[in-house]
């Protein structure tokens, strides 16, 4: 074996090593979240549905990365304000393939369909160059499908199977706070439009509400499990 091709597939797996090093810590102060997905309310829709927000995914450096129009992901300028949640994501739990047959994962074929990475970066900038070429729409292509197709390129959790739905579940469920006021501030908005609602039209608004809430779950629900591709991911 020729010992310069060894030493350079040596430093190859030594860079993609430290390119997918999780020991780089979060900095609140300058909104540098490396390996995470963020979230922030969105104006008036959030006030409605405060488990509605806009997400984005974090490269390395912890820069977030988010599809916030048609053709356009912002970079390090985070849509409609400050993170107000997020949750770190392991990278081990993703698959880096060297090459066709070194899948980790489970789903090696789906995995390869999907597109391989072979860093946390390569699987953003893979979806990035995917979604500038998309059409931003608030019910079939968001910035949950941007996430979502993100977390499919890396198989995160072995899953190719990631979706809007699931980045939602993902990044509520697990996903930590940024400080007790951002919990307040992001529920404020929703608590004063419920209790204006209900002094003015009584009971009627929290049924139009509850009605609201179900038409929007059961929209992407469809669109996600029963009519597939409908909404993109």
């Amino acid at each position: 074996m020729d010992p310069q091709k060894d030493e350079e597939g040596g430093r190859s797996d030594e860079k993609l090593s430290v390119a997918n090093s999780p020991n780089k810590s979060v900095d609140l102060k300058s909104a540098r979240f490396p390996f995470c997905l963020v979230w922030t309310p969105l104006p008036v829709i959030s006030w409605l549905a405060p488990y509605i927000g806009h997400v984005g995914i974090c490269r390395a450096n912890g820069v977030i990365l988010d599809f916030a129009g048609s053709y356009f992901i912002n970079v390090d300028n985070f849509a409609f304000g400050n993170t107000y949640r997020y949750l770190r994501l392991d990278t081990d739990w993703c698959c880096f393939p060297p090459n066709l047959s070194g899948h980790t994962c489970k789903n090696g074929f789906a995995h390869a369909q999907c597109g391989t990475a072979m860093s946390w970066d390569d699987g953003i900038r893979m979806s990035m160059q995917s979604f500038q070429h998309m059409s931003y729409n608030l019910f079939t292509c968001n910035c949950h499908s941007f996430v979502a197709n993100c977390l499919n390129r890396l198989a995160y959790k072995g899953s190719v199977g990631w979706n809007v739905l699931k980045v939602i579940g993902l990044i509520h469920l697990k996903g930590q706070w940024v400080s007790s006021s951002a919990a307040i501030k992001s529920f404020v908005p929703f608590g004063a439009v419920m209790f204006i609602g209900v002094m003015m039209a009584g009971w009627p608004f929290v049924i139009g509400w509850a009605t609201f809430s179900f038409l929007l779950f059961a929209w992407f629900i469809v669109g996600t499990y029963i009519f597939k591709g409908l909404i993109e991911c």
